[in-house]
């Protein structure tokens, strides 16, 4: 059945309405000549609905006046007609000539170049050792020596152990590999001092000498543990002549600079707070979207994809807009537009006052955790609501959390005399 509607199609097939008395009659000598006739639907009393090929329409035409029926078009389908419709709208075959041989043209260079693998090298060097082989934005693929842009970017950049390029439509990716450095251990001292405010619980010193102790409470930027470790005990002594006449100076010994290691616990207090209303007005998403993608050229644009219309009344808009890069001086006014609109609805929610207070609870607790950065062992959650002689529309929480946290990290400093 397939292959009989494609050859039906390629060559072309008609829906005729044929009305009159006879229409058995008609039919049965159709039939009988070898006419096909498919799709067969009686509309009405005196009427009938049938499809055939265009080489069929003449010998049903001699038919109709026998059986003194009479039939008309109502649609035409296939290739011969396609072929009619695009005689007569020369203008538009050749802007889609002209528009599908510009896409050919422009496929045929690099118009993006991506750079993946890269963690300390910064992609603009890749990119202009690249330029210097060959690869650059606008460049024709064939003029692209992939294995010469491969040579030249691992001579020149030796921190990179493994290179390759591949183009993929008008898209070329430089896939790298950096070499692994073993990094000696920073000689410059440092101190752990507080990156934030609490009440030490535990310290414990690997390298360094301790400046706070449990108990204590420290300020952000405060020092932790020290980087300067004086010795432990300065040595000054006398020493002369078997006569005792002559007696030589105190000898100090200078403390040793260090890079301090170690870890400081302690009691850290987040605060958050929240209000909730108990009549909420306001605009919300309500789930529904439509997407469509259109080419603009020039001030023209043509839709491919999605619909024309948007159907909502309100609604929020996320809008990409990608075009090709400058070629030289020659700015293609070709821009891909992908657009996404997510309809907006008006609500008016009205909550209890234990509700509001639940949710505003909940929100303060939430605001407080969101400050919290890093692994903590949380000590105690605790949320209040706060009162007013005058209660308003508002329900307002304020939520403190206690953790055990370690709040130390590094700060170098340059030895004196350096």
């Amino acid at each position: 059945m397939f292959l009989f509607r494609l050859i039906s199609f390629m060559f072309g097939y008609v829906n005729i309405l044929v009305r009159g008395e006879n229409l058995e009659k008609f039919l049965n000598m159709a039939a009988s000549r070898g006419i096909y006739l498919w799709d067969i639907r009686r509309i009405g009393e005196n009427e009938l609905f049938v499809k055939t090929r265009l080489s069929a329409v003449k010998p049903l035409r001699h038919i109709g006046r026998k059986t003194k029926s009479r039939f008309s078009f109502r649609g035409r389908e296939g290739i011969p007609f396609v072929i009619s419709r695009i005689r007569k709208r020369k203008s538009l075959v050749i802007g889609v000539v002209f528009f599908l041989s510009g896409l050919y043209v422009l496929s045929s260079f690099v118009w993006f170049i991506d750079v993946t693998g890269n963690r300390r090298l910064p992609a603009e060097r890749i990119l202009e050792t690249a330029a210097e082989a060959g690869l650059r934005v606008g460049t024709a693929k064939l003029m692209v020596d992939q294995e010469k842009v491969e040579n030249l970017i691992r001579e020149r950049i030796p921190e990179i152990s493994y290179v390759g390029v591949s183009i993929s439509g008008t898209r070329a990716t430089i896939e790298i590999a950096e070499k692994t450095i073993i990094q000696k251990e920073k000689l410059q001292p440092a101190h752990i001092v507080a990156k934030k405010a609490g009440l030490v619980k535990e310290v414990l010193v690997l390298v360094g000498n301790p400046a706070v102790r449990e108990g204590d409470t420290v300020v952000p930027g405060q020092i932790l543990i020290s980087g300067i470790i004086p010795h432990p005990e300065e040595q000054s002594g006398e020493a002369g002549s078997p006569d005792g006449n002559q007696v030589a100076p105190p000898l100090t010994i200078p403390p040793a600079y260090v890079h301090a290691r170690g870890v400081v616990r302690a009691r850290v207090w987040y605060e958050g707070y929240a209000e909730v209303p108990l009549l909420e007005e306001g605009v919300r998403e309500t789930g529904n979207s439509v997407s469509r993608a259109c080419i603009k050229i020039g001030s023209r644009e043509i839709i491919f994809s999605g619909r024309r219309d948007i159907p909502f009344t309100d609604c929020r808009i996320e809008r990409e807009v990608k075009k090709p890069p400058a070629w030289r001086n020659l700015s293609i006014p070709v821009e891909l537009i992908s657009e996404k609109y997510y309809e907006l609805e008006k609500y008016r929610e009205m909550r209890s006052r234990d509700e509001a207070a639940r949710l505003a609870r909940l929100k303060a607790l939430e605001s407080a955790r969101s400050g919290i950065g890093g692994p903590v062992r949380v000590i105690e959650e605790q949320a209040r609501e706060i009162t007013l002689k005058n209660p308003d529309n508002l329900v307002r929480f304020r939520a403190y959390i206690e953790v055990l946290e370690d709040i130390g990290m590094e700060k170098t400093f340059e030895r004196p005399g350096s």
